[in-house]
């Protein structure tokens, strides 16, 4: 028994040296080293994948809440603070927000937002007017309720214009560009035009053809479902046959009596370059006490749309002085009255309805 104890220790000292690694790596042992360091360092695999994991979640968790807040921040700048901002502009811009819906269609406060910077613009450059004095403040108060009605109409003829496939071509608002290049002084380049649109208005090139667009796509609209318009002008094509140089007093009057609306007016001398939808420039046309046929106002101004009958009264060089007979185009707006009677209009952010007594 005695012998056996040191071959005991013997061998287990054996063992120990052969499960030692070899001090020196040679072509023979190198497998056996690679296993032995990947051993090492599998024991710290799990730990860090773990932790990996929890910084994702944090991220992440981080991130949501950023946006959140970030939400939260715009929400009250647009809605409750009502910030006008460019810099609340070029958000509105990326994010399609809505500042009203109208028959289920949203109302995008860019557009929104666009048309009353240009009307600030112009204020404040042009007419020289400090917005935050008393007068300021009633003059924004009246171009915020314009805006916002602009762009509720302007949604609601876009609405029409999908539902009737109504299109307006680039073709289109080029030509109103151009009308508008002709001026008292004569004509003047795209880029003078440009800059005067941006000096005056504050809009780029892009954004004023935009609401040209809008504006033309309104006018369309407005034409297109207009029937009432329709009858009463050929009502009044039809006196015009019995008489052809008529009084405009007198096919008004019957026109009148019948319950179609129509409108008379002169001029007096206005410049030939008068930018009001091509009137003046049909009347250029005629001969002394000539009467035209019946025409439409093109530049997209809601004011001024409607068919004209125009009638030379006298002219010179650079002026003329016309009578005319306008049939106006009103069903667009009775339609948008219904539609706020109805509940069918919402706004999202407060605005005085009443703008009568505010610009006198």
């Amino acid at each position: 028994s005695k012998n056996k104890e040191p071959m005991k220790k013997l061998s287990l000292k054996k063992r120990k040296q052969a499960e030692q690694p070899p001090s020196r790596i040679t072509n023979e042992t190198v497998a056996e080293h690679r296993e032995q360091i990947l051993a090492g360092g599998r024991k710290f695999k799990y730990p860090h994948q773990y932790e990996r994991h929890k910084l994702v979640f944090n991220a992440i968790i981080i991130i949501l809440v950023t946006l959140v807040l970030l939400s939260i921040i715009i929400w009250w700048q647009l809605y409750p603070a009502q910030n006008t901002s460019t810099f609340f502009y070029r958000v509105t811009r990326i994010l399609p927000v809505p500042v009203a819906s109208v028959d289920g269609a949203p109302v995008r406060y860019s557009d929104y937002l666009m048309s009353l910077s240009g009307s600030q613009h112009y204020l404040e450059q042009s007419e020289r007017l400090n917005l935050n004095s008393e007068d300021g403040k009633r003059q924004i108060e009246f171009i915020k309720r314009q805006a916002l009605d602009g762009a509720i109409a302007d949604t609601y003829a876009a609405k029409i214009a999908d539902e009737k496939n109504i299109k307006v071509t680039d073709e289109q608002v080029d030509q109103v560009i151009d009308a508008s290049l002709n001026t008292v002084s004569g004509r003047i380049s795209q880029d003078i035009y440009d800059d005067s649109t941006f000096s005056t208005l504050g809009y780029t090139s892009d954004e004023y053809r935009q609401i040209i667009k809008r504006a033309l796509v309104r006018q369309e609209v407005m034409y297109s479902i207009d029937t009432k318009a329709d009858t009463t002008k050929k009502a009044a094509e039809a006196i015009l046959k019995e008489n052809p140089v008529p009084s405009f007093a007198d096919i008004a009057k019957r026109l009148q009596d019948k319950g179609y609306a129509v409108q008379l007016g002169s001029t007096g001398l206005v410049p030939k370059s008068n930018h009001d939808g091509g009137v003046t420039q049909q009347a250029a046309k005629l001969q002394k006490n000539q009467v035209s046929s019946f025409f439409r106002s093109e530049d997209g101004n809601s004011e001024r749309n409607g068919y004209y009958i125009v009638q030379l009264v006298d002219s010179n060089d650079k002026q003329v002085n016309y009578n005319y007979l306008r049939v106006p185009l009103t069903e667009f707006d009775k339609q948008l009255k219904s539609l706020a009677v109805n509940k069918k209009i919402q706004e999202f952010i407060s605005v005085q309805k009443d703008t009568n007594a505010i610009r006198r």
